[in-house]
């Protein structure tokens, strides 16, 4: 298309491209037929730029107070298999930065990650 393609028009999107048509043609229904063709663009489709608001700033999690106030919790897996474990439970007391690990089976369930915390 002429007016959405060419090196003058310079993919404009779905509005310029209807505003560009507009000026000299008429057809009934030619707004979706236009988004259409805007739409299945490969060039617009690449260079389509991010229109989503910025998230804001992060926020820092809050500074522990005492021992065992907050705890962070993680796994390593995909280890060799050593003694039926092949992952480890990683957990880290945030207030003096000590880490606990513990070895796990890969399919752990719940209760059993539960069990190994207390």
């Amino acid at each position: 298309m002429e007016c959405h393609d060419s090196k003058w028009a310079g993919h404009p999107g779905m509005h310029g491209t209807l505003a560009l048509v507009t000026d000299q043609y008429y057809w009934p229904h030619m707004d979706r037929d236009i988004e259409a063709y805007v739409k299945t663009c490969l060039v617009c489709q690449q260079d389509k730029v991010e229109t989503k608001k910025p998230m804001g700033f992060l926020q820092p999690l809050p500074i522990p107070e005492r021992p065992w106030d907050n705890i962070s919790l993680d796994f390593i897996i995909g280890l060799p298999n050593t003694d039926n474990c092949s992952s480890i439970m990683v957990f880290v007391e945030r207030f003096s930065k000590y880490a606990t690990f513990i070895p796990t089976s890969k399919a752990c369930p719940v209760e059993e990650d539960a069990r190994l915390f207390l």
